[in-house]
């Protein structure tokens, strides 16, 4: 399971803190400027992959800070996110001989 949030830049700092909650903390979270995946908006996405308690968690935590982003939307980021990762990945194996 996943969920994606977009959260204004102003807002940071309570989604920081947010992600510190002891079930949050313990799943999987990606942090990225919309700039860095293409997107020309002000904000940061939030990926957060884990248990079924922790995505339900984070909703709540986020009620105030940042808006869960549609399906196709939050797919979408969600891909991009993967992406990066995968590429970044490549390019440490292709260092190392992988």
């Amino acid at each position: 399971m996943y969920i994606v949030f977009e959260v204004p830049k102003e807002k940071a700092r309570q989604a920081d803190k947010a992600l510190k909650d002891n079930i949050v903390s313990r799943q999987s979270i990606v942090v990225r400027d919309a700039k860095t995946l293409d997107v020309d908006k002000d904000v940061q996405f939030i990926m957060i992959e884990g248990s079924e308690e922790g995505i339900k968690k984070a909703k709540e935590l986020f009620e105030e800070i940042g808006s869960v982003m549609p399906d196709a939307e939050g797919k979408n980021i969600y891909d991009k996110i993967k992406d990066q990762d995968d590429a970044a990945a490549s390019g440490v194996g292709m260092l190392f001989g992988d």
